[in-house]
Parts: structure tokens; sequence; C-alpha cells
């Protein structure tokens, strides 16, 4: 299927896709060779744009070959290639070692200081944010979020309870210790994901 086809069918394919992922801001839906992030919350849109403006700036300077690049974007999602996911460490994703892992191509090193300090983009550790390519070399696939971002607009909201943070807790209904979407202080709802906890 190629991005033509996606778009034309993109309501009806998000119904049949499977979600592979859910952020604070996106929900992330696999179909064949693409991923499709809806937007649960107007900061997603604007990481999506952030995120094809960044991979614009890299492309400009030959650095976009480990960055997800951005197929299509609209105000309701936004599609990209789909990249293998990393595996999960005790069902939470962990920091890679940016100068030792062996899978950091020059190239994505490179990339990342231009983000950091030219595009104001963070949280490169967090393997969550990476998938890999056919030669097992890391891709950068979430890297839409900045530090004016997240300090203006994400940490206000998730401090409020608008947007949920995550806490490494046990699910109240499968019992295993993993990553839970916590909305603020009060929010007694121990449920992960899979067990139902889908907002």
């Amino acid at each position: 299927m190629n991005i033509s086809t996606v778009l034309e069918n993109v309501d009806e394919l998000i119904n049949n896709a499977e979600m592979i992922g859910i952020g604070s801001t996106r929900k992330v839906f696999r179909y064949e060779g693409f991923v499709i992030k809806t937007f649960l919350h107007p900061i997603g849109y604007a990481q999506s744009k952030n995120e094809y403006d960044m991979y614009k700036s890299l492309e400009a300077l030959g650095l976009e070959k480990h960055i997800a690049p951005i197929l299509y974007i609209s105000e309701k999602y936004v599609i990209q290639p789909f990249f293998e996911q990393l595996p999960l460490n005790n069902n939470c994703s962990y920091d890679i070692d940016l100068e030792m892992d062996s899978r950091m191509t020059e190239d994505l090193k490179t990339a990342l200081n231009v983000i950091d300090k030219e595009l104001d983009g963070f949280d490169f550790k967090d393997s969550g944010n990476y998938g890999l390519d056919k030669d097992e070399k890391l891709i950068l696939i979430d890297y839409g979020m900045t530090k004016k971002l997240y300090e203006e607009q994400w940490v206000p909201l998730a401090e409020a309870g608008t947007l949920p943070q995550t806490r490494f807790e046990k699910c109240r209904v499968c019992n295993v210790e993993k990553e839970l979407r916590m909305y603020g202080k009060n929010d007694t709802d121990n449920r992960c994901v899979d067990c139902g906890k889908d907002y």
C-alpha cells in the first residue's frame, strides 16, 4: 500500500489498524508499513508539526537518514513509515547510552546535536523514542517535544491532571508492574492501557 492509498482510506484504516502505542498527547496505530498518529490533545498536533519542521531542517543539512520522516500531516493525524520499536525492559522504556550503543550512527549523533542545540528538542535517551531500521540501526521516531512546549504547555497541564504522566506501578487488573497513565495526584485508576485505561 502506498501513501496515496493510505490517505484515501485513512479513517477506515485507523478503525482496522493495530494500536501500538499511546502517549500523553498522541495515539499510534500501525497499518502495514505505516504508522498513523492521531492527536489526543492539541499539543499532539504541535509535536507533529515540530517533527515536520525539524525533519525538513535536518534534511537540508543531509542529516535525515536516521530520522523518521513525516509523510503527511493534518490537524487530525500524522503519517510516518513504520519502524520496529525497541523492546521494553521489564515493561518499561529505558535510557539509551548515546555514546556507546552500537546501533547509534554518527549521522544520528550529529542530528541529535542539531535538534538539541538549534531546534530546542530534548529527551533523546528514552528508548521509547526510537525504532530500528533494516540494518538494526537506531531511527529517531518521536522527536517533536521541544523544551519550550514541554515547560510552557505540557508540564502545567500534566500537573493539573489534564494530561497523563507515566508512573511505574502494578496494574490492578493484570497485576503486572508497568508504566501506567495517571492523571494528576488524585487519579486512583491503576489500570494499564491493555486492561482498559484508554483515555
